[in-house]
């Protein structure tokens, strides 16, 4: 187990390396220049010159690239361009409340996904059936910025239920926050509650028809203990890798929806951001999110090797 673990942790030190050059890359290839930005299109060519000399952008970009690599692995994300502050501050600030958004929705995804496959699996070709697969069909085809504005339409506007925007405080008021976030949570989490009702679904089907499921009917086994019991089990196997993916899809797609239902979290700032060409704090965030993804992919194949030994002994067992 630990020669499996070492190995998919090698495996990921590539991925992130990558991950950090398309992150530098991609934000030096954006029209628009961020001593503009700070200094205004009426900023003297001196003006312009010395923000840029202050913020390390006259150095070649593979200078400037290995000197935010080395601050980003000693932990030094650097100042912000645009308000100056610490941009580890700024994220601090801002985590939590993507960090609550992101469970929030995955949670949901977990309890609007697994029962409807479960139900879609053992009821099939059935109304109940049919009316899951269309929504999950609508779900998945509704843009979920689309589908914050009508659920602000609908749930803030006629029926007054739950507000536009905003956070609350927990701490302070519990049922207050649960308002806040039950909007921005449901709709993050629907797409992926559709998707992960679809595969629960055909991992069920699958395995109801094995030879052991079949067996177990035959000896008189009730069709509940058969579905909990048996199939349930080992058809979840295969959807503990896509939640794993769900959740690193949940905390990208914050960025849309916290920015339609003004939710303060990275999303936001890293929109903002974009918009001021704040590198500094757009290169945290963006990294920031994706080692999170990648210490959740990485957590995801570790249970899945627990889950199914197969996995960890491949390499042993293809000799």
């Amino acid at each position: 187990m630990i020669a499996f673990v070492i190995r998919r942790f090698l495996e990921a030190l590539p991925v992130l390396f990558l991950a950090t050059l398309v992150i530098f890359l991609g934000l030096r290839l954006l029209p628009g220049d961020p001593a503009v930005v700070l200094a205004g299109q009426d900023a003297s060519p001196q003006t312009l010159a010395a923000i840029r000399e202050a913020n390390g952008l006259n150095d070649p970009l593979p200078v400037q690239y290995v000197i935010w690599l080395k601050n980003a692995v000693t932990g030094n994300l650097g100042v912000s361009f645009f308000t100056r502050a610490q941009v580890s501050t700024l994220i601090a600030q801002r985590a939590p409340a993507t960090l609550e958004l992101g469970v929030a929705g995955m949670l949901l995804t977990l309890v609007l996904g697994v029962p409807t496959g479960i139900l879609a699996a053992i009821r099939a070709h059935r109304p109940s059936d049919w009316a899951i697969s269309a929504f999950n069909g609508l779900a998945v085809a509704v843009p979920g910025f689309w589908l914050g504005i009508l659920a602000i339409l609908l749930f803030s506007l006629v029926l007054g239920w739950l507000p536009p925007g905003g956070r609350g405080d927990f701490l302070r008021d519990p049922g207050q926050e649960l308002k806040f976030l039950l909007l921005p949570a449901l709709t993050l989490a629907l797409p992926g509650a559709a998707g992960l009702s679809r595969l629960v679904k055909a991992s069920m089907l699958e395995v109801l028809g094995d030879d052991y499921v079949r067996t177990a009917r035959a000896k008189g086994v009730s069709n509940n203990n058969v579905v909990w019991r048996h199939a349930l089990r080992n058809a979840l196997v295969p959807v503990v890798t896509i939640l794993g993916l769900q959740f690193g899809r949940l905390l990208g797609g914050a960025v849309i929806t916290e920015s339609v239902f003004s939710w303060p979290g990275l999303g936001r700032l890293i929109r903002d951001s974009i918009g001021n060409r704040d590198y500094a704090v757009v290169q945290a965030c963006l990294l920031l999110l994706v080692v999170l993804f990648i210490v959740i992919n990485l957590l995801t194949d570790i249970t899945y090797g627990v889950l199914d030994p197969r996995i960890r002994l491949g390499r042993k067992t293809a000799r």
